[in-house]
């Protein structure tokens, strides 16, 4: 894998949930989870796997809820929220759920506790957030993809990152077994070997309106 890693720096993974699943999904594949974190703790000490997402409420059930769960028992920090419904301007009903302001109040709120920031999304508004966190001392690798069409990742950002980390290129380290059975979400008790996890679907909804 590309991108430049010290074997002592301390290491957070920052994942914009729905900007990660829809790269993913335009290069075709699915990202296993237990995989992607084995692949970044050998890369440095890795302090702290974010994972951010909004929740659809008063669903009788959602689909991304089995993903949630899952990453919540396995490793990670689980940074949800609800969605906010409205109408636009042409009375189309939309559902909106941007986690921006969540994902860089925790990067700023742990800069001092680490040496080497992944973010995991190709949003443009970020680019801010890296450069002042780079005044900082960190450096700021960015996991998109330019492979798409169009690329998902905003060209301000990947130039303002120090590394650019194509999303494509550790898709074999990273992507599910297409042979895996149906997966089911972990519940308290369940052993990690056990846990497994389900890719959902309505992610591609919880991308900000």
């Amino acid at each position: 894998m590309k991108g430049n890693f010290y074997e002592n720096e301390r290491v957070a993974l920052f994942i914009d949930g729905a900007n990660l699943y829809s790269a993913a999904r335009s290069l075709g594949f699915d990202i296993d989870y237990r995989r992607l974190l084995k692949v970044f703790r050998e890369k440095g000490r890795l302090v702290r796997a974010y994972y951010y997402t909004a929740l659809v409420e008063d669903q009788e059930y959602s689909p991304i809820r089995p993903l949630v769960d899952w990453l919540d028992y396995n490793g990670y920090t689980m940074v949800t929220k609800p969605t906010k419904e409205f109408t636009d301007a042409t009375g189309r009903r939309k559902i909106k759920g941007n986690m921006d302001i969540e994902l860089a109040i925790d990067v700023l709120e742990m800069a001092e506790h680490l040496d080497h920031v992944i973010l995991f999304s190709g949003d443009g508004d970020f680019r801010r957030l890296v450069e002042a966190v780079q005044r900082r001392g960190l450096r700021v690798s960015v996991v998109s993809t330019i492979k798409s069409s169009p690329p998902m990742v905003a060209d301000e950002l990947r130039r303002q990152a120090d590394d650019f980390i194509e999303l494509s290129e550790i898709a074999p380290l990273i992507a599910r077994n297409a042979s895996e059975r149906a997966p089911r979400p972990a519940v308290a008790g369940q052993r990690d070997s056990e846990a497994e996890y389900d890719d959902a679907p309505s992610e591609s909804l919880m991308r900000s309106a």
